[in-house]
């Protein structure tokens, strides 16, 4: 694969999900695309992924040249055949703020590059404002079956604390629209310990989650990113966060319910609806196939403004800088190149396998893991303090550790 002027040789990989559940057969069958349209009507305060402020309607031409320059990038990925990819995942900004005459653009070169006889999701994500029926039917007909709505709270003054403008209500609407049209999966986006929330006001918005049955659920606890308008806040004093005895109580609370009302937590803030024995669903059930690819260190190409990309442990990043991602097409300026040595490598894999609540089998650790490894030793701390368990022979975060995942995982890189 030629991509960026830079030549990938696929290597046989084969990738396991814990318990034998076999999902990406090597690496050219495990190649996800990711899409980053940066867009939004309003840049939310928590936010620190790349966003310009947009209206489509005031700035029509700057959307064009986006699409224009988003498209060659895409067409550098054509090699002599259509690409074998299983996943595309399109995120933001809002990518449903962009025009649908620009997604129709988008859609016929995607075609051209993408075999999508072997695609097995394709998600956008969207603010339930933006959803319509037009661009759902769109979305449907071009092979779209995955939404990922970003309701976060369905308390109006909490969102206003995260500086979230959307009609809480809209989320049903929205859903509906997206069913109606053929959309296959759901996901909704959730965030708890927000400023002034309680466990009310959590059981609330859990209860509103609950009643929409949606495929999929994340819910993320808030994290104050620098540089992010709500941690100016914080720091100067206008809200206080949440202290840690009460978020962690939160966290806790949270897998309880879901898992309760028949939610699989399969990753530290994600949870799948529970298949049942007459669902025509494949193996990975609700699960977000394109985050698993993720979490199982495999390859992907990143398109559009501040994208990541991975091949084969080469790493880079597109500059995010709309002007500049236009100026440069269709090879547009990119940023943090790093190649990852095996140890790296594998390092890398076990602190994202260790997400999942299956975790890591002990047979990849003693496979890759040499026995002189200094891992090992972290690994028997974790285990002592109980941050870590081995159970069915597989190492994972004890109930304990899930609340500081990030912290214990990031001790065995």
């Amino acid at each position: 694969m030629n991509f960026n002027g830079v030549l990938f040789v696929q290597q046989p990989q084969q990738v396991v999900s814990g318990h034998g559940v076999n999902l990406f057969q090597d690496t050219q069958n495990a190649l996800g695309l990711y899409l980053h349209i940066p867009f939004c009507f309003h840049k939310c305060h928590y936010c620190d992924f790349y966003s310009i402020v947009d209206s489509a309607t005031r700035h029509e031409d700057r959307q064009q040249h986006f699409t224009d320059a988003l498209i060659s990038e895409l067409l550098t990925a054509n090699d002599k055949s259509p690409l074998k990819v299983r996943t595309i995942f399109v995120g933001g900004g809002t990518p449903t703020l962009l025009q649908p005459k620009f997604w129709h653009q988008i859609f016929q070169t995607l075609h051209k590059i993408v075999d999508f006889s072997s695609l097995d999701e394709f998600t956008v994500e969207a603010n339930p404002e933006t959803v319509t029926d037009e661009l759902m039917r769109l979305f449907a007909q071009n092979g779209v079956n995955r939404i990922s709505i970003g309701a976060q709270s369905f308390d109006q003054s909490l969102l206003k604390v995260l500086e979230r403008w959307h009609d809480p209500q809209n989320v049903s609407k929205a859903m509906n629209i997206a069913r109606n049209a053929g959309i296959r999966y759901i996901n909704l986006d959730m965030i708890f310990a927000i400023p002034s929330q309680t466990m009310d006001r959590l059981n609330a918005d859990l209860d509103a989650v609950l009643d929409l049955q949606p495929d999929h659920i994340s819910d993320y606890s808030l994290i104050f990113e620098p540089n992010t308008p709500l941690t100016q806040k914080r720091n100067m004093g206008l809200i206080q966060p949440i202290k840690e005895d009460i978020e962690r109580d939160m966290f806790e609370h949270v897998i309880t319910r879901l898992s309760q009302a028949g939610y699989d937590h399969y990753e530290i803030s994600n949870w799948a609806k529970k298949t049942q024995a007459n669902q025509d669903l494949p193996v990975w059930g609700n699960r977000c196939l394109h985050n698993l690819l993720y979490w199982h260190n495999a390859n992907w190409l990143g398109f559009g403004p501040s994208a990541a990309s991975h091949m084969n442990g080469h790493r880079w990043k597109n500059l995010p800088h709309l002007g500049k991602y236009i100026e440069g097409s269709p090879i547009p300026p990119t940023i943090d190149h790093e190649y990852l040595k095996q140890h790296d490598r594998i390092g890398e894999q076990l602190m994202m396998l260790l997400r999942l609540r299956e975790g890591v089998s002990t047979a990849w650790i003693k496979k890759h893991i040499p026995d002189s490894d200094v891992r090992h030793q972290t690994i028997k701390e974790l285990r002592d303090i109980n941050m870590l368990e081995i159970r069915d022979n597989y190492l994972r975060l004890t109930d304990q550790g899930l609340f500081v995942g990030d912290a214990v995982i990031a001790r065995l890189l």
